[in-house]
């Protein structure tokens, strides 16, 4: 329970209908959601208004409303608060209410369109293995010391991320790692939370669908970078071009890391094969369990958000060392029959680019690439082609299936990505529209040695149809397929 005063607090309040020394007990920007002397948040969204359920909210027990225009017709019991920005108010306000607890802890953002989850993920196996206790909120899941929550965004919304910020506080946790879509700063899910410091890895094609534009989905990612405060530190991608436009407008102290030598943070590939490469971070040399260009930056961004929070070096990388391959990222098994599976979550253009040069550089040439790969439906349409067409160059086969096709029809999703395969790749591709049907042929196309990548769902545990999450796991498959082989 707050005062209703309390919770306003910089929210940005310019007109104001009532008593403000209210208990409130809750508060939401779902109208669904309220209860008895809760606090209700219009909020403009993308599909709705919230300023069109103020009635039911007050209806069903709302005792104070916060919007960005007065309904037509007020009752005499109710606070209205009208703010300039609902969205931003929101964030603000979650985090009064739950008493700012991202002030009390060193909380890390990492954004980027590909690596945001093996970084967040490393760098919570990181400082929890150096004795801390230590929060994670991510793509895969959310979790607190020992205790796993389910995730449903990459980022929550911003009265449940303020939640379990606080629930971290109360579990003692003094670090918290955590995923910052572009998404989440555009709807302003990230208002009223205090960064120690944020990451940026890359910025490529995605999320279109939302942005529209590439300079739109850019300036999205850029405005987290200008949040941060001078008590904060920014670790961008030198060897990302768009890495100089991130830090141009932040107030924070800017680090650099990547592959070249002039990066505050550099690397050096030394040795790389299927069970992990030797790297030189600045002096020092390090044995890895992950492999991959990609994953040499994602290590680094650890290491070097390590070291700016104060952590010893070796030690960082001793217990660098250690750390396995994030759930469904580069994970791979080998059949009876010596093929090798590998599961990845690669569903950008960029990072399953990433994720077949990385093959190509670890194999010894005799095998064949085999890549089963297919892209979600109601999401960024104009990339179906060119990730057919990157899975055909650097595959010598390619089997084009169901991803997660949502409400679209999943030929019809096919049909645009086989636009990216020309004639003289055509020979190469097949469709299978049924994912298990074509993860089994893939298989059964194999020999003696190859190389097998199932592409894009990576972690997922579910494949959406039509409304409905039926029950799939790519790694699961593979298992499965691997088990019938030996069988």
């Amino acid at each position: 329970m707050r005062l209703l005063k309390d919770i306003l607090y910089k929210a940005g309040a310019v007109e104001l209908l009532g008593s403000t020394n209210t208990a409130i007990m809750s508060l939401t920007a779902d109208s669904r959601k309220v209860e008895k002397n809760g606090l209700f948040v219009a909020v403009k969204g993308t599909l709705s208004d919230g300023h069109s359920f103020i009635q039911t909210a007050v209806e069903k027990g709302a005792i104070a409303i916060v919007c960005e225009q007065l309904p037509q017709i007020t009752e005499e019991k109710i606070c209205y608060v009208v703010v300039k920005d609902s969205a931003f108010a929101l964030g603000v306000m979650a985090g009064n209410f739950y008493e700012n607890p991202s002030e009390k802890l060193k909380l890390i953002g990492v954004t980027g369109t590909n690596g945001k989850t093996t970084i967040t993920t490393l760098l919570f196996e990181l400082f929890t293995r150096l004795g801390h206790n230590c929060g994670l909120i991510s793509t895969v899941k959310n979790q607190i010391n020992k205790d796993v929550i389910p995730s449903t965004h990459t980022t929550p919304d911003a009265v449940q991320l303020h939640k379990l910020l606080a629930q971290m506080v109360k579990s003692n946790c003094t670090y918290a790692f955590m995923e910052v879509s572009s998404h989440a700063v555009d709807q302003q899910r990230i208002a009223g939370v205090a960064f120690k410091g944020g990451v940026f890895s890359n910025i490529t094609h995605d999320h279109l669908d939302y942005h529209i534009t590439f300079e739109n989905y850019l300036h999205a990612k850029q405005q987290f970078f200008n949040q941060l405060g001078s008590e904060s530190f920014c670790i961008i991608n030198r060897d990302d071009t768009n890495g100089p436009v991130m830090a141009s407008g932040t107030k924070s102290e800017v680090k650099t890391y990547g592959l070249s030598p002039n990066a505050d943070y550099s690397c050096k590939i030394l040795e790389k094969q299927l069970s992990g490469m030797l790297l030189r971070i600045n002096e020092n040399e390090v044995w890895t369990h992950l492999i991959g260009n990609f994953n040499a930056y994602n290590l680094l961004a650890v290491y070097a958000t390590a070291v700016e929070l104060g952590k010893d070096k070796l030690s960082v990388l001793t217990t660098l060392s250690d750390l396995r391959s994030v759930e469904g990222r580069f994970q791979y098994l080998q059949s009876p029959n010596k093929v090798t599976g590998i599961v990845d979550y690669a569903h950008t253009p960029d990072a399953l680019k990433n994720v077949l040069n990385t093959i190509k550089e670890i194999r010894t040439g005799n095998e064949q690439v085999i890549t089963v790969v297919g892209c979600g439906g109601d999401r960024d349409a104009a990339k179906r082609p060119e990730m057919a067409r990157i899975a055909a160059e650097l595959s010598d086969k390619v089997i084009l299936t169901s991803d997660n096709p949502r409400s679209e029809d999943p030929n019809e999703i096919i049909a645009q990505m086989k636009k990216g395969i020309d004639a003289s790749l055509s020979r190469k591709s097949l469709v299978i529209v049924d994912r298990r049907e074509a993860i089994k042929t893939a298989f059964a196309l194999a020999q003696n040695g190859d190389i097998i990548l199932i592409a894009g769902k990576g972690h997922e545990k579910y494949q959406e149809i039509k409304g409905v999450k039926n029950p799939f796991d790519d790694l699961e498959e593979l298992k499965e397929t691997f088990k019938n082989l030996d069988n």
